[in-house]
């Protein structure tokens, strides 16, 4: 169970499903470090990878929601280069 009452297993469920209808897996570490990958279903490419998350950050559902909007933010960071040479 991580500071916040959840459990890991709740906290993956939670970061995955906000990414949908992409592939998000989180995978937690030994040392309390979360790791996501989110992917494009239909082509399995990497669409970002972020390891070293620390679960002690993560104490009130703020923090959780505050951690899915960076995640986004840095996904649409990714993505943007894409979606212009798409355009062009």
């Amino acid at each position: 169970m991580i500071a916040c009452g959840l459990s890991t297993l709740e906290l993956r469920s939670i970061v995955e499903g906000a990414f949908l209808p992409l592939n998000c897996t989180c995978t937690i570490a030994q040392d309390q470090s979360m790791t996501v990958q989110i992917t494009e279903p239909s082509t399995g490419q990497v669409n970002l990878f972020v390891t070293g998350i620390s679960l002690g950050r993560l104490n009130t559902s703020r923090e959780i929601s505050n951690l899915v909007a960076e995640l986004r933010d840095e996904l649409h960071t990714v993505a943007q280069p894409q979606l212009y040479s798409r355009m062009a």
